[in-house]
């Protein structure tokens, strides 16, 4: 039986932040040896040791906390663990970085060997640099054999734990500042991960419903082909590795979901995450837009790693805006965007996971790369049918629908997307909870018909 099953809630995490107190001490503690090791021997004062690499660290015993299991799990080198735990320092314990404000007395200034920065607050920020100098001090081949750490095939990269983060796009790796993700940190420190944060440097969000596939309403066509994707998702993994189908197929799954606004792609897509387990990081293309060549790929290169490594579905909306077809090029501007789409698609291409890209035009969508998806899907406008069963179950069981509301009649007349309807249902059930009867009427629901017109540029 797991720890803590039969206990509340609060007292599990009570006990899982205190084995990590109780470890995280203990490697805190190391590290201050570690640190202390370093700078006796660089400055020629007496230790007992002869090398930073014979300060053992602490072996965790029972219970298991989870900064424990994960050392466990990633097997960490030497050099790796004392990475990680460079990264911890600056949130648990930077008074241990203290000493690196020591200063050059010969040139009155402070050691450019330490490597190193000072925030806004002063504080000591370790980088690359300053891990090569606790491990390696002076030592050449040492210093040349951690630098597979900060490769970006290195699962310190590829799964977002930790990471140079350079301030500008020609410093060098070794100079910039480590960075502990978000994620990483609450996971090492409470046990529980932090999903990562919309920015430019991640630029992608995560979506769910609180749906379920029951209250989707698509044309039956649309939705027999998107349940062959939840065949690949629930299957995948056994045709490619049981059924020996790897190298035979492409690795992954690409879909494109096209049709008008409001037809259900976006929804889809996270019913597909929500049925399989899986969590939908929808890709902000705003953010990816960069006037530099190379920032499309740096500011993705996080998300397709994220994503490959953890499973996710990644969604890309409206993307015949990155995804169109190429542009003549007449200026650099005109070749660096095609060299920006050019990465994307490649990388598409070659994810191992699933991708959706969704256009309210297919023809938007470059006809080289279009063969290259596994499905194809039209999300079409909703037929009268399909209006009626929108209408129908779009109303809350509270809401009390006036005698003189004809659903059927609506359905037949106005041709409205589900998106549009479910604007139309929100706005007359609020007009229904402002009048205090809860009833909705049929000029309420004609008023927020003509809403969604005038918004669509259908007239007044």
């Amino acid at each position: 039986m797991p720890m803590g099953a039969n206990l509340p809630l609060e007292t599990v995490t009570s006990s899982l932040i205190e084995l990590n107190a109780r470890d995280l001490e203990e490697e805190l503690a190391w590290f201050a040896r570690l640190l202390d090791t370093r700078f006796k021997l660089y400055f020629s004062q007496e230790t007992s040791y002869t090398s930073v690499f014979e300060v053992a660290p602490p072996e965790f015993g029972s219970p298991e906390s989870a900064y424990a299991g994960f050392l466990r799990h990633y097997a960490f080198s030497f050099a790796e663990r004392v990475t990680l735990v460079l990264g911890l320092v600056p949130h648990l314990r930077p008074q241990l970085l203290d000493i690196f404000h020591t200063k050059n007395k010969t040139f009155d200034r402070r050691f450019t060997e330490f490597g190193g920065m000072r925030d806004e607050n002063g504080d000591f920020v370790p980088t690359g640099e300053t891990l090569a100098f606790i491990l390696a001090g002076t030592d050449l081949e040492t210093r040349f054999a951690l630098q597979p750490i900060f490769d970006r095939d290195h699962y310190f990269a590829r799964h977002d734990l930790l990471r140079p983060l350079p301030q500008s796009r020609d410093e060098p790796l070794m100079k910039a500042p480590l960075r502990l993700s978000a994620e990483c940190l609450g996971l090492v420190t409470t046990g529980y991960a932090r999903r990562p944060d919309l920015s430019a440097d991640f630029p992608a969000r995560h979506i769910e419903t609180r749906l379920e596939w029951s209250d989707l309403v698509l044309h039956p066509g649309t939705l027999t082909q998107v349940q062959e994707i939840e065949i690949w998702l629930r299957h995948g993994d056994t045709l490619m590795d049981d059924w020996g189908m790897g190298p035979k197929l492409r690795p992954g799954y690409r879909a494109l979901f096209y049709g008008p606004p409001g037809t259900g792609k976006t929804m889809t897509a996270c019913l597909l995450g929500k049925s399989t387990g899986r969590e939908v990081y929808k890709v902000d293309l705003a953010l990816v837009v960069s006037k530099y060549i190379g920032e499309t790929e740096k500011n993705l290169a996080r998300v397709f790693d994220q994503a490959q490594h953890k499973g996710w579905i990644l969604f890309f909306d409206e993307a015949d805006a990155l995804f169109g077809k190429r542009t003549e090029t007449r200026d650099a501007h005109d070749r660096y965007a095609n060299q920006e789409v050019s990465f994307l698609l490649q990388r598409i291409e070659t994810f191992d996971g699933i991708a959706i890209l969704a256009s309210n035009q297919k023809d938007n969508i470059d006809q080289a790369f279009a063969r290259r998806f596994e499905s194809i899907i039209y999300f079409p406008m909703p037929r009268q049918e399909e209006r009626l069963r929108l209408w129908r179950q779009g109303f809350s069981p509270k809401a009390r629908i006036d005698e003189g509301v004809d659903l059927d009649k609506i359905a037949a007349q106005y041709e409205l997307c589900g998106g549009a309807i479910m604007n139309v249902v929100r706005y007359a059930s609020l007009q229904a909870l402002e009048s205090g009867d809860s009833v909705i009427t049929l000029e309420t629901l004609q008023r927020g018909i003509r809403r969604e017109h005038v918004k669509e540029g259908k007239g007044t």
